[in-house]
């Protein structure tokens, strides 16, 4: 029987730059590795943590001339974080919490495609 471990999730954005900043900046995420279209179509840019093997891999599409339309965004990755506080305050100062959970100890930023991303403590995990 096979195994298997996760690899990479997939998003597509409307702008490379702006979303591989807001992703430094949000979630401390740097670029491991892109590979770019012969004919320029597309970039793959594959982001990670330095610690985890799971990668967070961008999508551009040269092509693509509007946002993206996310329906109910009824789908979201999620983050944890061995300082809770530091990092809300850090994403209030940014502007992007969306929808916050006190009662469950858990938050979510927006992305500048409007992805949720959910952050939670690390305690919350275990």
């Amino acid at each position: 029987m096979p195994e298997f471990k996760f690899n990479h999730n997939n998003i597509n954005v409307f702008d490379l730059e702006k979303s591989l900043a807001f992703y430094q900046k949000a979630l401390d995420l740097v670029e491991v590795r892109r590979r770019t279209a012969e004919d320029g179509s597309f970039i793959l840019v594959f982001l990670g943590d330095g610690e985890s093997a799971h990668r967070l891999e961008l999508t551009w599409l040269r092509d693509r001339k509007e946002p993206y339309n996310l329906g109910d965004n009824e789908f979201h990755l999620a983050f944890t974080t061995n300082d809770f506080e530091k990092v809300h305050k850090r994403h209030m100062d940014m502007g992007c919490i969306c929808y916050e959970n006190p009662g469950m100890g858990i938050y979510f930023i927006a992305d500048p495609d409007n992805y949720w991303l959910e952050v939670l403590p690390e305690k919350a995990m275990s």
